[in-house]
């Protein structure tokens, strides 16, 4: 976590700030003698940031005085760097109101001399430290500015579309920790259950030579298994995809990727964070007692896992930001260009596999069509009652996660078969592969037609309830 703040704090300052704070303090958080933070969110405010009540006040050489105070600050305090960069968000005496008078700045622990050297320790200090559920290796902080200076970043009162560069590349990575956690947990999972031994496999004895079977022979322990491993390795396709995505709009200038991306980025940080909590309660159940004990490590897996769905924004404001923001965006081109991705995959390898087509590109079309049966439903009902389409916010999430796994799958499904038709001498790895595959498109990937259904159900039972009368 310490690195991953560093890396997209730098990269904010990459793309936004002038070449003399670049040249001040990029070179020493790339070779990460110097660390990184952001700072959002106030005791008062957190997903609403045009409530924020940090104050900068102008000085004369040009930087500000930071005043206020942040809290949920990861890594903001701690002696394993020379220094650290806050990056915070606050408002400039006299700017607009709400959101779009928040500005960026730069206020480092302690100041930097003209020379590069460190100077006098700045007016940033440590208020407490939380105590959490987990992620107890990482030191969440209440950061208390009191006169603190600070250095604009990029425009006054355009803080936010800077701050989006680090938090878009955190909601990637956050979606990878989801991501982690759920193979970490599924691998521990896996040993316990070969190695295990209760009950007797009902088809027939497996271990006659000891007093039980391993847990694995048991259906619904495969279950939980394969629901584990085909969400881990199709959720890890969908990562890569993403990233050779990223790579492609920073390195190539590809527009088109940097908008597809851009609509993935909330299903990456939601879906993935979801799926991934969800995992690692499976893989501790496999335990029995066991996983409940600290003594086996299980519930870490949990705890830890439990924040990747709240911090870079909670996950229902994921599904609200793909919904309401990201659909929409450049009049829908990016989500009819997936859809028509998704299509074209289908229409270019139907045909040549009868078995192919019945268990990868059949089912991926099915929820491909459940998607859009959705996205038709909010064009439609949307406008005249946004009640219907945002209480089905974080089903098409769900859904729209499910159509990506899935096509991540029917693509190593393609990939393994050629492999297999080649001659390949790792016959199992492809094997495996391939009855994993089968797996997540029979077993999970029809989940998008009860996504539809709840979606397709409207706002009115969603809202029925005066406030009153939880």
């Amino acid at each position: 976590m310490y690195h991953g703040l560093t890396h997209g704090a730098a990269s904010a300052i990459l793309a936004h700030a002038s070449q003399e704070l670049k040249d001040i303090f990029l070179p020493k958080m790339v070779s990460c003698e110097w660390t990184g933070t952001m700072n959002l969110t106030e005791p008062h405010c957190g997903t609403d940031l045009g409530l924020m009540r940090t104050k900068a006040a102008p000085q004369d050489d040009g930087s500000f005085k930071i005043s206020g105070q942040k809290i949920f600050i990861s890594a903001g305090e701690h002696d394993m760097a020379e220094n650290i960069i806050h990056l915070v968000l606050a408002k400039i005496e006299g700017a607009p109101e709400g959101i779009k008078g928040v500005s960026l700045f730069i206020v480092p622990k302690i100041l930097v001399n003209d020379d590069g050297s460190l100077g006098e320790r700045n007016g940033a200090s440590v208020g407490s430290i939380e105590e959490k559920m987990g992620i107890h290796g990482n030191s969440t902080c209440v950061m208390n500015y009191d006169d603190a200076v600070g250095y604009l970043v990029g425009e006054e009162h355009k803080g936010m579309r800077a701050m989006f560069t680090m938090m878009n590349e955190a909601r990637v990575g956050v979606g990878m920790q989801g991501l982690s956690q759920a193979e970490v947990a599924y691998q521990n999972a896996l040993i316990y259950a070969k190695d295990r031994l209760q009950g007797r496999d009902v088809t027939g004895v497996k271990n006659p030579d000891g007093p039980a079977d391993p847990l694995i022979v048991h259906p619904d322990i495969r279950r939980s298994l394969m629901d584990q491993k085909s969400f881990a390795e199709g959720g890890r396709a969908f990562c890569l995809w993403a990233a050779t995505m990223i790579d492609a709009a920073h390195r190539s200038d590809d527009k088109d990727a940097d908008g597809l991306v851009s609509l993935l980025t909330p299903i990456i940080k939601g879906f993935l964070t979801d799926q991934g909590y969800d995992m690692t309660i499976k893989a501790q159940q496999i335990y029995g007692g066991h996983g409940y004990i600290e003594e086996w490590g299980m519930s870490q897996f949990t705890r830890d896992a439990r924040i990747a769905m709240i911090y870079e924004g909670a996950n229902g404001v994921q599904a609200l930001d793909l919904v309401g923001r990201k659909l929409a965006q450049d009049g829908g081109k990016h989500v009819m260009a997936f859809f028509e991705l998704v299509k074209s995959f289908i229409k270019e390898n139907a045909g040549q596999d009868d078995a192919y087509d019945a268990e990868f590109l059949e089912p991926l079309k099915a929820a491909s069509k459940d998607l859009q049966a959705a996205g038709m439903y909010f064009m439609q009902q949307g406008m005249t009652n946004p009640n219907n389409a945002l209480s089905g916010s974080y089903d098409f999430m769900h859904m729209f996660g499910h159509v990506c796994i899935g096509l991540m799958w029917a693509r190593m499904g393609k990939a393994a078969r050629a492999a297999l038709a080649g001659g390949t001498s790792d016959t199992e790895f492809y094997e495996t592969k391939l009855a994993t595959g089968r797996y997540y498109m029979a077993r999970q990937l029809p989940a998008t037609a009860l996504h539809l259904t709840r979606i397709q159900s409207g706002g009115d039972t969603v809202m029925a309830l005066e406030a009153a009368n939880f």
